[in-house]
């Protein structure tokens, strides 16, 4: 199953291998692509990856993680950042972007709002709280950062709301203490988010992701069943995919081992009736296929085991015993 297509929206990724989105931490304080974005996502593309994800991408200037992320939030960004799909496309992969607002985590000298005037660490800047006005200014920009991500011809949005980001920021009742309509109960926490798809979905009406962080592993944070009640609004409000990470609310490190975060994506797809992604630790080949094979998931995220090898999927290929055909000029030396 690992190499079997799949169908989203007319839009159909030749294998189940996704390139989790990964801060390269290569751009300068412009947020434009430089010549490494485009030597590291051709590369995974030539390596078959089916669908490649860029990094988390700001739609605002002070929503980037470090002066040195890529941004979508001026129109002079969609010249490189469509050089890199274009890329991506001659080599037979498909493409998509993660749409992204740091919140309390960015490391900024401006600055920055989060839900609630709390730091993320006592090592953190503290935020300001949002406005009412900052909010929409906020979701305006994923709106506008969507319609960017569609002239620059991507064929995936994914919505970052996971990682102690922005999004997940309002979701987490642990760190957003509002007592207007963005916070309080659950509904109100996720209003947020709500609004940011409903605003994407007027500008873009290609496959729609959203990321999130399925355990704040915190007594009183986020659970896996709240977001299976979240996965099903997102699925009535059309969302496509749930890529199911967990952690990076609080500065807490959950006990891992392969395929910890594996159960999150099967809960979320048989509890909330919506496609997963699965992720955390999928190493080999064989383990992906399992995923498939019973049921837990419906595509592959890898991160950084592809860091360490561009051409994993042709591995993987190998020991499943199916055929890629190389690259054409590498075609004698094969």
């Amino acid at each position: 199953m690992l190499f079997d297509s799949y169908t989203i929206k007319q839009v159909t990724f030749k294998n189940r291998i996704v390139m989790s989105p990964m801060c390269m931490y290569a751009s300068d304080d412009t947020g434009e692509v430089k010549d490494w974005h485009h030597i590291h996502y051709a590369t995974r593309a030539v390596g078959q990856v089916g669908l490649i994800i860029v990094e988390a991408t700001a739609v605002t200037a002070q929503g980037r993680i470090s002066p040195q992320d890529l941004g979508i939030w001026h129109d002079n960004h969609i010249e490189g950042l469509k050089r890199v799909v274009d890329s991506v496309h001659s080599q037979g992969s498909h493409i998509g972007i993660q749409l992204a607002h740091a919140g309390r985590k960015a490391v900024l000298e401006t600055p920055i709002i989060a839900p609630s005037a709390i730091p993320f660490s006592e090592t953190f800047k503290t935020p300001d709280e949002a406005t009412l006005p900052q909010i929409q200014e906020t979701i305006r920009a994923f709106a506008d950062a969507a319609y960017r991500a569609k002239q620059a011809g991507f064929d995936v949005i994914e919505i970052h709301g996971a990682h102690g980001y922005l999004i997940n920021e309002f979701l987490s009742p642990l760190i957003n203490l509002r007592n207007d309509e963005y916070g309080g109960e659950r509904d109100g926490r996720f209003r947020f988010l709500q609004e940011v798809i409903i605003a994407v979905k007027q500008r873009w009406d290609g496959p729609l992701f959203v990321r999130i962080s399925a355990h704040e592993y915190l007594d009183g944070g986020l659970t896996p069943e709240d977001h299976v009640y979240f996965a099903g609004k997102l699925k009535e409000l059309g969302v496509d995919l749930i890529d199911a990470s967990s952690g990076g609310t609080f500065p807490v490190v959950p006990k891992t081992y392969p395929g910890y975060q594996v159960p999150f994506a099967e809960q979320i797809r048989t509890k909330a009736n919506i496609p997963t992604g699965a992720v955390g630790f999928i190493t080999e080949p064989e383990q992906a296929e399992e995923i498939l094979q019973s049921g837990r998931a419906d595509l592959i995220f890898l991160g950084r085991v592809l860091l360490r090898e561009p051409y994993w999927v042709r591995t993987a290929a190998s020991r499943l015993h199916t055929e890629l055909k190389p690259p054409v000029p590498y075609t004698r030396g094969w």
